[in-house]
Formats: C-alpha cells, structure tokens, sequence
C-alpha cells in the first residue's frame, strides 16, 4: 500500500474501536496463546530479548508486560549531559519554535498551544524555544523516563484523534501530534535558590492501537476516555523526578514531544531527523546561566 493511500485509509477506518479491542487482547492472559503472541511480535519485530532484566518470554502474564518489559540494569547508561535522551527510538524531527509553530513535517506545523491542550499561559513559554520529537517503533523499549531533574506540576490528559504516529502518517496528516490523544507532563527545572524556575513539558502522544498510557505517580491515565481535557495539579506535593528516572510508559506504541523555554538547552548537533537514538544518551547542553542553575 502507498503512503497515499496508507494514510486516506485512516480517516475512515475505526480507529476507536481497533483501539479498544488491542487494549482488551494485550490485556488478556491467555497463558500459551499470549506466549505464542509474545514469540511471534519478537520475531516479527526483531526485539532485543537480551536486554530485557526478564528474558523468558513465558514468564510475561500478558502483552502488557511484556511490552513494558524492564531492562537489565546498566543497560542504558545515562551520558555526561545536562539533557538525555528520555526514549529508545527515531527522531521524527527537532530544532527551533518557530514564534509558536512546531515543524511535523514539510508543510505540516502545529502550535505549542493546540499541542498542550489550549493552555495559552503555559503554551507561551515556549515561544521561539526547542523541541524534540521521537518516535517509537514497536520494537524499541516502551518506558519513558526522566531527560533531567524536574519537580511535576501539571499532568493534562488531552482527548483526540487515534491517528498511526508512524513517519508516513507524521507527512501526511496535518497538526498530526497536535491531533492525537496525548498527555502532557510539565515539569520544572532545579534552580537555584529563591529565582524562578523554568518550565519543559514532556508530551506522550497516543496513536492507533495505543491501549492506554500510564505515569508512575497517577497509575493507568487512560482510559477512561471521557472526551474532554482533563487536569491534575501536584502543587501540594513534592513530586520531584531525577535525571534518567521512570516518568512515564507506552501500553502499545507511540510518540514524545518535548518543548523547552528560549535559552534553554543547546540540542546535540550530531542529532538528525530520522536518526536512531537510545535513551540516556546526550540530548544537549544546558544555556542557562551557571548561577541560574541548581545541578
């Protein structure tokens, strides 16, 4: 099928109702018929079972834990820097907001409000600052962690479209990660004591058959899917993550988009769009002042 086609189909088939039923089945376990899945994707995907810290695929209940299997520790050290990479995958694209518009793909843009869920106090702070979009293949590791040391302060669950996330959907949709159902995680960054921190939001993006995504300080955040955007603030509590910690968890697929503040992180410049990365490994550098920061 060509990409044309491939994404035309999309808009008609049920994407809800696919979803739905993915969740129900990586839920289920079916003991052998579930193993017999897990042998299948593996081959079929090429996954790295050494990596994982449990590398008996019969000793995986359901989908589900396989999918979001752990890794062996040590597998992914975290670089020297002061932004990692927060994900195993593909870089979709990066680089520079433009005033308020993030590049998807040529002749695709959206803007950092629609993609934070209409905030535009919060979608402000991005204006002509960085971002970063990776996406990840049914093959690569599924947990999402920590880019650097942040406390929570907001987790928006945003509802939407159930679009693939795919690089052939990514040129062909319009405001494609603006569009899909994503939560957004805004964190802020240590400073130094009594200045104002700075903020960076990390936004998982859901997509066709994406069962639910999940965080660990809220559990499973969907579903339900009740249709309309939903908000939890964590003002009243100290709900501080450090560089390279679990933030979050793909139940099927996906992608991330983080967005930085003007003056904030100085992307690796060996990073090009459509390039393998891993997590933990150098993202950028840090261009706030020295005296701003707390390490």
């Amino acid at each position: 099928m060509s990409d044309t086609l491939f994404v035309l189909s999309q808009y008609v088939m049920p994407k809800q109702l696919l979803t739905q039923f993915a969740g129900a089945v990586a839920r289920a376990h079916c003991g052998k018929w579930t193993h017999a899945l897990i042998q299948w994707f593996v081959g079929k995907y090429q996954v790295n079972m050494d990596e994982a810290a449990q590398p008996d695929i019969t000793q995986y209940a359901c989908f589900n834990d396989f999918f979001t299997r752990a890794l062996k520790p040590g597998a992914r050290p975290l670089a020297d820097a002061a932004f990692v990479c927060p994900v195993d995958g593909a870089i979709s694209q990066l680089g520079h907001i433009d005033g308020d518009q993030v590049f998807q793909a040529k002749g695709h843009s959206y803007s950092t409000q629609a993609l934070v869920g209409g905030d535009a106090t919060l979608a402000a702070q991005f204006q002509d600052g960085e971002f970063a979009t990776i996406y990840l293949s049914p093959k690569d590791y599924h947990r999402i962690h920590m880019p650097s040391s942040g406390r929570l302060r907001r987790m928006i669950h945003v509802p939407g479209d159930l679009f693939s996330v795919n690089p052939a959907t990514a040129r062909g949709v319009p405001g494609l990660f603006a569009r899909n159902e994503r939560v957004v995680c805004v964190f802020d960054m240590p400073v130094a004591a009594g200045d104002t921190p700075k903020q960076y939001v990390l936004v998982l993006v859901g997509a066709t058959i994406v069962g639910s995504m999940a965080t660990p300080w809220h559990g499973v955040v969907n579903p339900p899917r009740p249709g309309k955007v939903r908000e939890w603030t964590y003002d009243d509590q100290d709900l501080s993550l450090k560089q390279g910690d679990e933030m979050g968890r793909f139940l099927l697929g996906s992608t991330v988009v983080l967005l930085w503040p003007k003056n904030t992180i100085a992307l690796n410049p060996a990073w090009q769009a459509a390039q393998g990365v891993r997590l933990g490994e150098k993202m950028g550098d840090d261009l706030r002042p020295q005296n701003a920061r707390k390490d």
